[in-house]
């Protein structure tokens, strides 16, 4: 297939899919749509006042979870920020948005290091720890990939990660896959989306 007639046809499926999307009633997210997904079901952490926390802690608002460490030089800050922004455009409605901030790196990022990180963004952040077992198991329960890259000397090491966030739904279900570097403007749409969702149900 020439690269017109594949551009054509790529461009014939997503028209479908739209159709398709329209068709079914369902949202029209910016991000990926995870309706349905068998996956990030569950997230069992400490917080960084070490209460434990799980998903259906937070019923009720539209959740954005994303994982990443406090040493990382671009894209978690700019995540976090982008969710700050995105909460704080919303007025009254930015009650209703949890930022949830996973460490990949528990080893450097104490309870402590993650209140101050999160502060730093929005005061209402929650961070989530974890022992290496546990983090290795939210991470797979979320398909996250992270890797430690050594660095000049031990502790000076970077994560590779998956830079993407979650949005979950107030009933606690996994809806939107947002990727890193999309920017505010479509988190916004889709947490819109979910929050006039609750809405029109209540």
């Amino acid at each position: 297939m020439t690269t017109r007639r594949f551009a054509v046809a790529a461009l014939a499926a997503l028209a479908l899919a739209g159709c398709q999307k329209a068709e079914t009633g369902r949202p029209a997210f910016k991000g990926v749509d995870l309706t349905g997904a068998e996956y990030a079901r569950q997230l069992n952490l400490s917080d960084q006042d070490g209460r434990s926390r799980s998903l259906a802690d937070f019923k009720g608002k539209v959740l954005v979870v994303f994982f990443g460490y406090t040493q990382c030089p671009d894209v978690c800050p700019t995540t976090m920020a982008e969710v700050a922004e995105v909460k704080r455009s919303l007025g009254a409605d930015g009650d209703k948005v949890q930022g949830i901030f996973v460490t990949i790196d528990p080893a450097r990022d104490t309870a402590q290091l993650l209140k101050s990180y999160l502060a730093s963004f929005d005061p209402s952040f929650i961070g989530l720890r974890g022992s290496d077992e546990q983090t290795q198991a939210a991470a797979k329960e979320f398909k996250v990939f992270f890797a430690k890259v050594p660095g000049k000397t031990p502790e000076s090491y970077t994560m590779d990660h998956t830079a993407a966030s979650f949005i979950f739904d107030t009933e606690g279900r996994v809806r939107v896959y947002s990727r890193y570097g999309a920017g505010a403007e479509p988190l916004a749409h889709d947490i819109k989306l979910l929050l006039a969702e609750n809405k029109s149900s209540n």
